[in-house]
């Protein structure tokens, strides 16, 4: 590398220290520009699910946009410090409002897709610009080998990105979440952009173009710091607007969207729980779900008891009705919904303290990787996830799953999965039913009615083979009889079982199937 000792730009520092804040702000930029990619595919898998179609979007049209913005910048070299400048706040600003901007067009517009591209597509052609402009800076302060200053540059980009990538979830969405995160980051971009600009590069501006860019720059500070004061409240407006029932309690933990809404109805308050925009449950019957879902699988021997998921207590409250049910283990993996359910007073009511109580244990784990690290057997498992319309929840109705379950049934032990709806998701239904076949769980599918759900079915599979669902409950129960339960197995003549193949971690086919079938619903 050769460099000569004379810049060819005028500056207001050293040249030595004018590359290395150079340098710097390529380093922040990176970091800055790999946050707002992070950020649209996170909230796409948040608010739509399909963490990989979310991704494969975003990356797709920021890389090609990246590459238009390399191009659209060559005519702009000129007035690079100018050029730099502009571009730079551009991209705070709109990066900083992108995650604001984007839930507003799900929860105002539903136009969130085609919003997400436009927004990727913007943000690339800006980052995109940022890296030509900076290296005819960096070949202004000191000229150097096209090959060196183009390593050098590109180094501090990638340990920049790297950077970015880290702070994202572990840094930037447990203090801030993703909507201040996004404006923070905004923030630090424009510091970045305005400290090359007016101190490094001052002089090669006219005072026209510094008023210009000082007027933009503080009126960019002002929008993202206006946005910081208002996001909470944006959040709870937009957030409000997405549900039907005043919203009483919510919370954003690492894994999801936790919202509670209340309305008052003849039948007393009709509590309700949503995941990620999913119903989890209305207070007005699911009891109806609960039953069905716990009762069948307790029918035997039952002293030791595991709940996959159901982090709300409700399956646990009805396993604790039965007093020999003396070992029971609850494994949900967000501790934000535990902390809900044995603090809200809504949730505590409806569960009755199960959270709490002294013969439950509550495991915050991965279900799966819960499981490949225990040698614990159990005479009842109870499945009760969310369904699988997220790579993350897909895993969970594989085949490798339901082998894990199955190698920790005790000897005539039973399982039983929640498995959505035959009706309006038959695909998913039976493909769950041909998964635990495949894993040696071949069960007994019932279904029952479910009116914030509808028509919504389980499979009951049992150790030895499959097993008749039947009710042995310790008392009078609200629903499930065993003549409701005997109906429960008929399927009607335009719902009969269909022969689909397993899901696998490999071919994640109960993916495909539920995202398909709701959509039109």
């Amino acid at each position: 590398m050769t460099l000569t000792d004379t810049s060819t730009e005028p500056l207001s520092a050293r040249p030595r220290f004018a590359r290395s804040a150079l340098l710097a702000v390529v380093f922040v930029c990176a970091a800055c520009g790999l946050v707002y990619e992070l950020a649209l595919v996170s909230l796409g898998s948040f608010l739509i699910g399909n963490t990989a179609t979310q991704a494969s979007i975003v990356l797709a049209v920021m890389v090609f946009a990246m590459g238009v913005g390399s191009l659209a910048a060559k005519p702009l070299q000129p007035h690079s410090v100018a050029a730099f400048a502009v571009i730079e706040l551009l991209l705070a600003l709109l990066g900083g409002l992108s995650v604001m901007a984007l839930y507003a067009a799900f929860a105002y517009l539903e136009l969130y897709t085609p919003a997400l591209i436009v927004v990727a597509f913007v943000l690339g052609v800006l980052i995109g610009a940022e890296i030509p402009l900076l290296m005819v800076l960096l070949q202004r302060i000191r000229r150097q080998e096209p090959g060196a200053a183009v390593a050098d540059m590109f180094a501090v980009d990638y340990i920049g990105a790297l950077l970015g990538g880290l702070c994202f979830p572990f840094l930037l969405l447990p203090l801030f979440g993703q909507l201040r995160g996004a404006l923070v980051v905004g923030l630090v971009n424009a510091a970045a952009g305005c400290f090359l600009v007016f101190v490094i590069f001052r002089k090669s501006l006219s005072r026209g173009q510094l008023a210009l860019l000082s007027a933009g720059a503080l009126a960019v500070v002002a929008a993202l710091v206006a946005g910081l004061m208002l996001s909470a409240r944006f959040e709870v407006t937009a957030r409000q607007a997405l549900y039907r029932d005043p919203i009483v309690a919510a919370a954003r933990s690492a894994y999801q969207d936790i919202v509670i809404t209340e309305r008052s109805t003849g039948a007393g308050p009709d509590t309700r729980l949503y995941l990620n925009g999913d119903l989890q449950f209305s207070s007005i019957d699911e009891h109806r779900y609960h039953e069905a879902l716990v009762h069948p699988a307790m029918s035997g021997e039952r002293s030791s008891v595991l709940v996959l998921g159901g982090g709300d207590g409700l399956a646990l409250r009805e396993v604790l009705r039965y007093p020999d049910a003396h070992d029971v283990t609850l494994v949900e993996l967000d501790p934000e919904m535990i902390r809900l359910a044995r603090t809200d007073s809504r949730l505590t009511s409806l569960n009755r303290g199960s959270m709490t109580d002294r013969r439950a244990e509550v495991v915050t784990a991965d279900a799966f990787s819960w499981l490949r690290q225990t040698d614990r057997r159990f005479d009842v498992i109870i499945v009760d996830m969310p369904d699988p319309d997220d790579s993350a929840t897909a895993k969970l109705y594989s085949t490798e799953f339901y082998a894990l379950v199955r190698a920790h049934l005790a000897e005539h032990g039973r399982v039983v999965v929640q498995a959505g709806s035959p009706y309006f998701a038959p695909k998913s239904f039976w493909c769950i039913a041909s998964t635990m076949r495949e894993a040696g769980l071949p069960a007994t599918p019932y279904h029952v009615d479910v009116p914030a759900f509808g028509d919504w079915g389980f499979h009951l599979a049992g150790a030895d083979g499959p097993i008749s669902p039947t009710v042995d409950a310790p008392g009078p129960l609200r629903f499930l009889s065993p003549e409701q339960l005997t109906a429960a197995t008929v399927f009607s003549l335009d719902r009969q079982p269909l022969d689909l193949p397993p899901s696998t971690l490999m071919d994640p086919r109960i993916l495909r199937y539920a995202q398909g079938e709701w959509a039109i619903y």
